[in-house]
């Protein structure tokens, strides 16, 4: 949502005229489509990450405002609470040695920020749910101080109408209410964009929607939340829950969530701005100035701002994105969902692995949307979320085997069918072997050994237990050590499992 927005109430004609504005932004950008003004193909992705602020004792840190003005740069930023913060790596072009410099560009923005944050008695984690979260420290009361997200917080509170009810089952059974949605801050994640022509979106796209079950059963890293053990990647089913508008009649009618993963292939990006349209009444009815129509018929470029700022109100897994860079529009996906962490050579090695695949899944002869229902795929995304590297995920046979669809272990489709499909999409992309084989090689290890960010943890939380602590002192030695490990660097497959420090006696 980018811009910040002043705190305020709308009357009843806002809403009529913000939807009147985003039907003439979606006319705008039909045009752009069928005038093809869309930039030619750059090969450019870019980065951005999730941070929790953590101290020495590794409990959350209300302390971003601090430590932004300490780091003072514009590549990071605040997200929707206190402990969280975002930095924004620039576009890199895809080929060559990209992930290797896009490595060190992380480590070197993040021990900055680590240092500064240190300033303030709090340290830089990457996970995707901090581990010791407590209810108490997601509040309003630790919105960060940005009007947007006071204002957000307010108009999903208003739509919902009740208090949110978030309840996950899984090793554990999590369930309670929040009167706000700062729940979501919890949620730490790893955005990874790609610019892609209007031609290619699609394919893209329903690649990316097909991916994500595999990302996230080699990714996952979120297992803990309120001191629960819920499911290896939990950030979905609380990001979906913290965000829903809908009370319970209006779920029963099967009106949409606006966390959502879809519900069906698609053929241009412009279907994905249209169902928004449909589908999600307005939360921010905040108009442009601009007529977006008037800056097309004068030879200009419009920024669509209500349609943008629409989008940014739909959490689509894979989300579709309208940009101007240097007067010329383009589109993006954004790939959502993979959490932070653990390590930058782990980010990188889900990235390279994303990268890959999706460029070998979209230009298959007989691409995998056409072999695999959509439904097929929701559900494969669930179980992944649910299971992690243990996950069984049902994918399309080769013709060889008669066809059709078979379950199998995540580990094995990944290092059999998908890692070579990854390897075989960077070459297309241009990235030299050194890069290719060292973070698809992470991956690999991942599968081999079974080790991902969440196996880990909940490994390393068990063996606290075993060792005699209470179960939020496990948690908290558990964050400890994976804060230590994380800055040691070395990818987490390696990682040993368990505590260094010594359990008190007595």
């Amino acid at each position: 949502m980018g811009e910040k927005v002043a705190a305020g109430r709308f009357d009843l004609s806002d809403r009529r005229h913000y939807r009147e504005k985003l039907q003439d932004c979606l006319a705008g950008l039909e045009r752009l489509l069928v005038e093809k003004r869309f930039d030619r193909p750059k090969n450019l992705m870019g980065v951005e990450i999730e941070l929790n602020l953590a101290g020495s004792d590794g409990m959350p840190r209300m302390l971003n405002g601090q430590v932004l003005e300490r780091i003072a740069s514009r590549d990071f930023q605040t997200e929707l609470a206190m402990f969280n913060l975002e930095v924004n790596i620039a576009p890199h072009r895809l080929g060559g040695r990209v992930f290797d410099r896009l490595a060190e560009e992380l480590r070197t923005s993040l021990a900055y920020a680590d240092r500064k944050a240190g300033e303030v008695d709090a340290g830089i984690v990457m996970t995707g749910i901090l581990p010791t979260l407590e209810r108490d420290d997601l509040v309003s009361a630790n919105l960060s101080e940005v009007d947007r997200y006071t204002l957000l917080n307010d108009q999903i509170v208003a739509a919902r109408g009740e208090d949110f009810l978030l309840d996950i089952e899984g090793v554990e059974h999590l369930v309670c209410t929040s009167k706000s949605i700062v729940p979501e801050a919890a949620c730490t994640s790893v955005q990874l964009h790609l610019q892609v022509t209007p031609a290619r979106f699609a394919d893209v796209w329903n690649a990316a929607q097909a991916a994500v079950a595999a990302q996230i059963a080699v990714g996952a890293n979120s297992p803990f939340l309120f001191g629960r053990e819920l499911w290896r990647e939990s950030r979905p089913p609380l990001f979906l829950q913290a965000t829903d508008t809908r009370p319970p009649e209006l779920q029963a009618q099967g009106v949409r969530p606006r966390t959502w993963f879809g519900e069906r292939w698609i053929s241009s990006a412009f279907e994905l701005f249209e169902e928004n349209l449909r589908f999600f009444p307005a939360l921010l009815p905040i108009c442009d100035e601009e007529d977006p129509l008037a800056v097309l018929d004068a030879g200009g470029v419009p920024k669509l701002a209500e349609l943008v700022l629409h989008n940014g109100t739909v959490y689509r897994w894979n989300r579709p994105v309208y940009g101007i860079a240097d007067g010329v529009p383009h589109l993006r996906v954004e790939n959502r969902v993979l959490p932070a962490g653990p390590t930058v050579t782990d980010i990188v090695a889900n990235a390279a692995f994303y990268y890959g695949l999706v460029r070998a899944l979209a230009e298959e002869s007989r691409p995998v949307w056409t072999r695999l229902p959509f439904a097929a795929a929701e559900a494969n995304f669930d179980r992944a979320c649910r299971d992690g590297i243990d996950a069984r995920l049902v994918w399309p046979r080769r013709a060889r085997y008669g066809g059709g669809t078979a379950e199998v272990d995540a580990v094995t489709l990944v290092r059999d069918e998908l890692l070579p499909l990854a390897h075989a999409g960077l070459d297309a992309w241009g990235v030299e072997p050194a890069d290719r084989d060292f973070y698809l090689g992470v991956i690999e290890e991942r599968c081999r050994r079974r080790v991902n960010g969440a196996s880990w943890q909940a490994a390393t939380f068990h063996r606290a237990l075993e060792r005699g602590l209470p179960r939020d002192a496990a948690l908290a030695a558990m964050t400890r050590r994976y804060a230590e490990l994380m800055n040691e660097g070395d990818p987490v497959h390696t990682w040993p499992v368990g505590l260094l420090e010594p359990v008190p006696m007595g």
